[in-house]
């Protein structure tokens, strides 16, 4: 054993000493050329090529570096033996990614890449305005010289879109408000938010599940149309009515619209912002992905008069939110004016493309107060009627509350009959049912019990009010029906060239083509 030590010194000796008469004959220049002409012969007859993705490129942070982190994170989590694990700002699951000089292979169409995460200590800096961290980071790819063609273009954009759904998949949605009107932060931002927590999902959404079904493929074909919106010349956005009585659930429907395809809320305050560039400032800081929402259009602005006219006579599309004067030729202006040219040019106009992948949802309790161009195809593609609640949402909300199935056997049968006949005719709003069953929830006997006491005395309390307006009508009701005798029949009763201010306001507001939908 000694003299094999012997050996191997003796070896290194003479190794050492070849290395320094090397240096000392051939000069810099020829040992680095030859030592580039070695690798480019090695690279030759190599059957890989080699890809670096450092963590930064030269002072800025390098897109691709943190798209294959986040990819490779998922098949991490399943192969790797040593892992890191992470969780980043706004994120509500835990990450897993390589280790410092850790190996993974992937395989993507048939074609085998290895990843290597390489870390080495980052030589001392000088001064610098921008210091650069101690370690340098990156991945090193190395793949089969005949895969080039598939892994640099298919390969490389299918990590991009996979990290983009991990990261949306993983980040905390949001619910952004307008409460500083239209006016920017320190940072330019018009918009606040939080993080956005509602429940609510289709799942649990108290509606026919037929027209559940119907709403979740409209939106899911819209998610995943963007070819389909690029060859047609049309802008990437839907728009959606709900409308219907207070409580039928519009706000869960677009809790769960945001659930269902992962999107973030803007929550637009019409009655916080003033003029129509404050409202073209708001749309332009929205991002893709997300829902904009103006709830209770009829209460935030008045649009029941389809046209104001000012003093100078002619048409003017003012619409004035509540307590904001009009400007006028009085001397006494007042820019603080919202149009509906501008509301309709947020929805369907020039503006409403500079971003992709949004949706507009409008609710209303008083569909008959909105201007008929606000609700023209093209602008409000959906309209979706929120009823009273139905058998067969009930029976949502008696799952969801008291975990009790009314399809099953014995007493629950004879429940559902009683209700199934009377619940058409009480015409009670979910969150009235809702309340009923909160109530009694620890009591699920109990709760049924009440809710068809309910139901079957708000029902006769209706049919008792119907009774006397048909012996007794008031004086408005006598009116309204003597206005309906005195209407022209349609078609006949108009005269030749008369204009007609619907037909004008939509030749104003321009075309769209999509086809409305109401449920």
């Amino acid at each position: 054993m000694k003299e094999f030590w012997t050996s191997l010194a003796s070896l290194m000796g003479v190794f050492a000493f070849f290395q320094t008469l090397l240096h000392a004959l051939v000069p810099p220049e020829l040992r680095f050329a030859s030592l580039k002409l070695f690798h480019r012969i090695f690279n030759y007859f190599s059957s890989y090529c080699y890809f670096d993705i450092t963590e930064i490129d030269g002072v800025n942070t390098n897109e691709l570096y943190n798209a294959v982190q986040l990819y490779l994170s998922s098949s991490a989590s399943v192969t790797g033996s040593r892992l890191t694990l992470s969780r980043q700002l706004n994120s509500s699951s835990f990450t897993f990614g390589l280790s410092n000089n850790d190996r993974l292979t992937d395989t993507f169409r048939g074609a085998r890449a290895s990843w290597e995460h390489v870390v080495t200590q980052r030589q001392p800096q000088g001064f610098t305005f921008r210091p650069l961290p101690d370690e340098k980071r990156g991945f090193t790819l190395r793949i089969n010289k005949r895969d080039k063609p598939l892994i640099l273009h298919s390969y490389l954009d299918f990590i991009i879109a996979k990290a983009n759904e991990i990261r949306r998949r993983n980040q905390d949605r949001l619910l952004y408000t307008n409460s500083r009107g239209g006016s920017l932060d320190s940072r330019g931002h018009p918009w606040e938010s939080v993080p956005f927590k509602h429940p609510s999902t289709f799942e649990t959404l108290a509606m026919d599940p037929a027209k559940k079904t119907e709403i979740m493929d409209d939106l899911r074909a819209f998610a995943e149309g963007e070819s389909f919106y690029q060859k047609t010349g049309r802008a990437w956005k839907r728009g959606y009515l709900l409308y219907g009585p207070p409580g039928t659930g519009k706000s869960s429907m677009i809790a769960a619209m945001a659930n269902y395809l992962s999107y973030d809320i803007y929550d637009l305050e019409l009655t916080e912002v003033h003029t129509n560039s404050e409202l073209r400032k708001l749309l332009m800081k929205t991002t893709s992905k997300s829902i904009i929402v103006i709830e209770d259009i009829d209460c935030s602005i008045n649009l029941t008069n389809r046209a104001v006219t000012n003093r100078g006579g002619g048409d003017n599309n003012v619409r004035p939110i509540a307590g904001v004067s009009i400007s006028s030729e009085d001397g006494n202006n007042n820019n603080n004016t919202i149009t509906l040219s501008g509301l309709l040019n947020f929805t369907d106009g020039l503006w409403s493309c500079c971003g992709s992948e949004r949706i507009f949802v409008f609710t209303t309790n008083h569909i008959e107060k909105l201007d008929s161009a606000l609700l023209r195809c093209g602008r409000m593609d959906m309209h979706i009627f929120m009823s009273y609640c139905s058998f067969e949402a009930l029976k949502i909300l008696v799952r969801n509350y008291l975990g009790l199935d009314m399809d099953g056997e014995g007493l629950l049968i004879s429940v559902a009959k009683g209700i199934e006949e009377v619940i058409a005719e009480a015409e009670m709003t979910p969150a009235d049912i809702s309340e009923v069953l909160i109530k009694n929830r620890k009591n699920g006997e109990k709760a049924l019990a009440e809710l068809v006491e309910t139901l079957r005395s708000r029902a006769e309390r209706r049919r008792t009010a119907s009774s006397a307006r048909e012996e007794n009508p008031t004086e408005e009701e006598e009116e309204q029906e003597k206005r309906e005798l005195e209407m022209p029949v349609e078609g006949g009763g108009g005269t030749e060239g008369e204009d007609d201010p619907g037909k004008e306001e939509e030749a104003k507001a321009g075309g769209g083509d999509s086809e409305k939908t109401d449920f």
